[in-house]
């Protein structure tokens, strides 16, 4: 079995729909795959009590208990490592990674961005997309890479920025297309795996 391992910090929706998928499309039967589990660095993470729900190994490795990133990501990677994975998905995962930890997951590493990358990389992407007069917005699956927000772009959904948008209605807006577009890219690349 190819065992799926999601990193989140809050409340985990893209964890979710990406768990809804796997089930509703039967990616064990057809990938042979699974979510084995969903790790996060925060223990008041909303998405892990869905995890537990669903039958899914939850785990917390709590970032603020290491003296230092580097000893986070050790930690980390030994939770990680635990159950095996063919794919790591970062789904809201609010922590930069060190070069040594995204080597170690290198190719097998995805993450979703709420921009249409290369436009807007790292923080308050929505607002700086209405600050720039975008006409479209949008979410970006993109492979893991030591640089922040750059890996190879693997799936894209665009939405339209509308007269009167905020950064929140944008981010909602946004947010209903990456629940569709990061389940569909993890399925296309599963049987690669």
């Amino acid at each position: 079995m190819k065992n799926i391992v999601i990193l989140i910090s809050g409340g985990g929706s893209n964890m979710a729909a990406i768990v809804r998928a796997a089930q509703r499309e039967h990616w064990a039967k057809l990938y042979g795959a699974q979510v084995a589990a969903v790790i996060s660095n925060r223990a008041d993470a909303g998405g892990l009590a869905f995890a537990r729900e669903q039958g899914i190994a939850a785990e917390v490795v709590d970032h603020k208990a290491f003296p230092s990133r580097e000893a986070f990501d050790d930690a980390l990677a030994a939770a990680i490592d635990r159950h095996q994975p063919a794919l790591l998905v970062l789904a809201g995962f609010m922590r930069i990674l060190t070069p040594g930890f995204v080597a170690r997951y290198q190719g097998r590493m995805l993450n979703i961005h709420p921009s249409l990358l290369p436009a807007f990389p790292g923080l308050h992407t929505h607002q700086r997309a209405l600050d720039a007069g975008c006409r479209v917005a949008g979410a970006t699956v993109h492979q893991v890479t030591a640089e922040l927000d750059h890996g190879p772009i693997l799936a894209q959904a665009a939405v339209p920025v509308l007269p009167g948008d905020t950064p929140d209605t944008l981010a909602a807006r946004v947010l209903t297309q990456e629940h569709l577009v990061y389940p569909r890219a993890i399925a296309e690349l599963l049987p690669q795996l």
